[in-house]
């Protein structure tokens, strides 16, 4: 889910503590090295028939390479919205430029040995043909929930992407706080 290509390891982001306030800044390669908390946003892409759009993530990529993903987007960077990265993120990982607002959906921590993140989910309809960035996405289709749920125990996935689409089947069958 989160932009991890060497390339941007300069990019500075917004540290943020437990309770996703901003409590300073740091490049993205410190951010990681140190396990310091950020942000990232996390779009689910439907195609017009309801179809979700999922992906191999690169070699290339600093975190989870190679991975399937059932999201698009990457981190905030500093002084930027979720909103606004969820929408720039998309744009540039599906390469469509007319792609209207990711709706957002809910906000939870994600946390793990390695990584430590406040993830923002949307999800948004893209009408038009996708052109997914190539040093982003080694591979690409869009699956049937019924297709997306055979695959999910076969391919290894990203762990948050894994944990975000868990908890918004969950926020979806009303088992989960909307509220955040």
């Amino acid at each position: 889910m989160t932009d991890q290509s060497p390339l941007s390891a300069h990019e500075m982001l917004d540290i943020v503590d437990e309770d996703d306030r901003v409590v300073g800044r740091a490049p993205r390669a410190e951010a990681y090295a140190r396990r310091l908390r950020h942000r990232c946003a996390a779009v689910l892409t439907r195609d017009p028939d309801g179809r979700i759009f999922v992906h191999r993530r690169t070699a290339r990529k600093l975190v989870f390479p190679n991975m399937y993903d059932m999201f698009v987007g990457g981190v905030v960077g500093a002084g930027e919205t979720y909103d606004e990265a969820a929408l720039r993120e998309a744009r540039e990982e599906l390469g469509v430029r007319g792609l209207p607002a990711p709706v957002h959906l809910f906000t939870f921590r994600y946390e793990s040995p390695e990584h430590s993140w406040w993830a923002s989910v949307y999800e948004v309809r893209c009408d038009e043909p996708v052109r997914p960035q190539a040093e982003e996405v080694a591979w690409h289709s869009f699956l049937t929930e019924e297709e997306l749920a055979r695959k999910i125990p076969e391919w290894t996935w990203v762990p948050d992407g894994l944990e975000a689409y868990q908890r918004l089947r969950a926020w979806r069958d009303g088992s989960v706080d909307r509220d955040r």
